[in-house]
């Protein structure tokens, strides 16, 4: 990788939590860090934070819901007009299983189940409209900020019409993304450019938990080394728990389910993959 003095880093949910943390730890690497949220005061309240501690932080504000698939192109059109490179997108942003709804099942802009539409399905296809300038970046690095938290795909109701429970549907979003990770790292073999995923920490102290467990630095650590370490350089397809390799769920690995899960993204987002 190059130093992260010439690196361009998206980090899409980053005015809280761990996104919000990790952009302050990158930028203190020098990087120009590109920071998403669906809230300008907010994204304006992260800039100034940031600054605040990095004077000399390079910084860059993009507003998206990602709720919305239409915004999610917007988003993406926005970052390849500005960046002619782009050497990592951190799909971060996410919502957990109660807030926001109190449990209730709700739909996105689109009319899809909304944490399958926001924790995976506005990731797939941000990821699949930047592809082309991180490739023309590479090596660059895809992430994806998952959890241990996974539920099997039921693809006779992907999005949860019957018995709905919102820890279900977070955790099928979940497994979602790693499904993911290891499809399209066997589409970019020998490209350049890695996609891993992890799950960063239990419980971090964010909005999404009511208990914190780990500590926010323990997230951050783990997700930074996915992006800066030269380690990392030739590993692609890989679930970590932390900063330790792990295992995802079984239907992660199964090629037929990936296939599935890959045709139905592309239908419902109007994604197709480039042409090699």
């Amino acid at each position: 990788m190059r130093p992260m003095e010439q690196r361009t880093i998206l980090v899409t949910g980053a005015t809280d939590g761990l996104g919000r943390a990790l952009a302050a730890d990158l930028a203190a690497r020098g990087a120009t860090v590109l920071v998403h949220g669906r809230d300008d005061r907010r994204g304006h309240d992260t800039l100034e934070e940031i600054r605040a501690a990095v004077p000399a932080a390079r910084l860059h504000w993009y507003r998206a819901d990602l709720a919305s698939l239409d915004e999610v192109r917007e988003l993406a059109q926005a970052v390849s007009a500005d960046h002619k490179d782009l050497d990592t997108l951190v799909n971060n942003a996410g919502i957990g299983t109660t807030v926001p709804g109190g449990g209730v099942r709700q739909e996105s802009a689109d009319g899809h189940e909304l944490r399958f539409a926001v924790n995976y399905l506005a990731g797939y296809l941000l990821t699949r409209l930047l592809l082309p300038v991180l490739r023309e970046s590479a090596p660059s690095r895809i992430v994806n900020v998952s959890s241990l938290g996974q539920a099997p795909i039921d693809f006779g109701d992907v999005m949860l019409a019957a018995g709905y429970s919102g820890v279900r549907a977070y955790c099928q979003s979940k497994l979602a993304q790693v499904m993911f990770t290891v499809d399209l790292a066997e589409e970019l073999a020998g490209t350049g450019v890695t996609v891993n995923a992890l799950h960063p920490a239990t419980y971090m102290p964010t909005k999404m938990v009511a208990t914190p467990t780990s500590e926010l630095r323990e997230g951050v650590e783990a997700t930074s080394r996915l992006v800066t370490d030269p380690e990392l350089d030739e590993v692609s397809g890989r679930f970590f728990d932390g900063l330790r390799p792990s295992q995802a769920l079984e239907q992660a690995y199964d090629a037929e389910a990936r296939a599935r899960l890959r045709e139905l993204s592309e239908n419902l987002s109007k994604a197709r993959p480039p042409a090699h």
